[in-house]
């Protein structure tokens, strides 16, 4: 089975509200610019449509830079522009039936929490994990608690898949998700709300690695 081809890196979060009013493509130009591997798509108050025009416009700017884009939970989404793939967390649509809808090409993610969730992880299906969240975060309402280290090493240890670390990352403690053996960072704000989010960019791949 080919999928497309991902680098977690530095993995960019959209959040429309931290943008500062900026236009979010720029955002994103921006810091994929800067060193952005990965861009996921994720607006949980925007309708259809708009979540259709923003993936459409973001694809314009990804595409020729060679970025992937992925779609936060919306696999009609996902579909209608034609985007490379889907995150979806446990309580979302199941990663087996997101595989069967996107086919065998697209890239599909899974959050996990907690230990207990690996143990139903088809690495047939997924092609990766986002774990966490690894420190506190503001930016997502309903976040669980921040793992500890130890849970952290074991779930990356288990795993058969690429990993990557969310929540509460910035530039001044990227290192730790490299140190716990994650492969990549996931970020909203520290790049969303950043004054010059290539510069933020810029500085969160060289703190991680």
């Amino acid at each position: 089975m080919t999928r497309r081809p991902f680098d977690l890196s530095l993995y960019l979060v959209t959040d429309p509200a931290l943008v500062r009013g900026r236009p979010l493509e720029a955002v994103v130009a921006a810091a994929v610019d800067g060193g952005a591997t990965l861009v996921q798509l994720r607006d949980k108050t925007a309708d259809t449509g708009a979540l259709i025009a923003t993936a459409a416009r973001l694809l314009d700017v990804l595409r020729p830079r060679g970025v992937p884009l992925v779609i936060n939970d919306r696999v009609d989404v996902a579909l209608a522009v034609g985007a490379d793939g889907v995150h979806v967390g446990q309580s979302d649509m199941p990663a087996a039936t997101v595989r069967r809808l996107l086919g065998e090409h697209a890239i599909v993610g899974l959050s996990v929490t907690r230990e207990a969730e690996l143990a139903a992880v088809d690495p047939a299906v997924v092609d990766y994990l986002g774990v966490g969240p690894v420190f506190a975060t503001a930016t997502k309402a309903d976040a669980a608690a921040p793992l500890d280290d130890a849970t952290i090493r074991r779930i990356v240890a288990a795993s058969r898949l690429p990993t990557v670390g969310i929540g509460g990352i910035h530039a001044g403690n990227a290192g730790r998700p490299r140190a716990l053996g994650l492969d990549g960072i996931a970020v909203v704000s520290a790049v969303c709300a950043a004054a010059d989010p290539g510069a933020a960019a810029r500085s969160l791949r060289a703190a991680f690695a």
